[in-house]
């Protein structure tokens, strides 16, 4: 019995004694946007021996993260002791707003912008609409936009404003009006028959507001 308590105690004196119990990188899996020096900060792990990681609180650090959708933790043996995969949030659309841009996914989730997607729809904001990193926006605005997008072919920019909801210039000279929600198919269907009559009365307008389709109106430059 003796034997087996000494060697008991040289093993648990090699795991404490040795480095490689000691974390001081991950495996990291799944990445696109992020990279796994990010991942490794979030962790909180640096310096710790294997024994003390919990794989629990290790993933609820990474969540802080409003790029990560998703988060699993294996803990295991060197040389990949702390093992990770990652699930991104996918952005939607790019919200500008007061010089500044930042990605947001179809919930809402304002995002940091990671790199240049010019195939993403781009909504411009004229003034200060949404929080910082890791605060959300109204789902609404962004299944709207996605719709418009889907509706508009070529349409790559939106603008935005907190009572007219989402618009845009429309080629012919005058500014688009759609509101918000996922009703755009309808909105869109309302818009084209006011142009279409206005064409036919001569009537050019400065404004198509249907962001309520119950009640659509249209605004005239002063003197036309």
């Amino acid at each position: 019995s003796g034997i087996i308590v000494l060697s008991l105690l040289t093993v648990l004196a090699l795991f404490f004694s040795s480095d490689a119990f000691y974390v001081n990188s991950i495996a990291v899996g799944g990445l696109r946007y992020m990279t796994s020096n990010e991942i490794f900060s979030l962790t909180n792990v640096t310096g710790l021996h294997i024994f003390w990681v919990d794989p629990t609180q290790v993933r609820t650090d990474i969540m802080r993260s409003a790029t990560v959708a998703d988060a699993q933790v294996r803990i295991g043996w060197p040389p990949n002791m702390v093992q990770i995969v990652i699930t991104e949030r996918e952005p939607a659309l790019v919200w500008e707003q007061t010089g500044s841009a930042t990605w947001i996914d179809l919930g809402g989730r304002v995002m940091r912008q990671r790199e240049d997607r010019a195939d993403l729809l781009r909504v411009s904001v004229d003034s200060l609409i949404t929080g910082p990193v890791g605060s959300t926006i109204d789902p609404q605005i962004v299944n709207g936009a996605v719709q418009l997008q889907t509706l508009l072919p070529g349409t790559l920019l939106l603008r935005y404003h907190p009572d007219k909801g989402l618009g845009y210039n429309d080629q012919r000279g005058w500014q688009a009006w759609m509101g918000t929600g996922t009703n755009m198919p309808e909105k869109v269907a309302i818009y084209n028959a006011i142009v279409a009559s206005l064409q036919t009365r001569g009537v050019i307008p400065s404004e198509i507001n249907v962001a309520d389709p119950d009640a659509p109106f249209y605004s005239v430059f002063a003197g036309r």
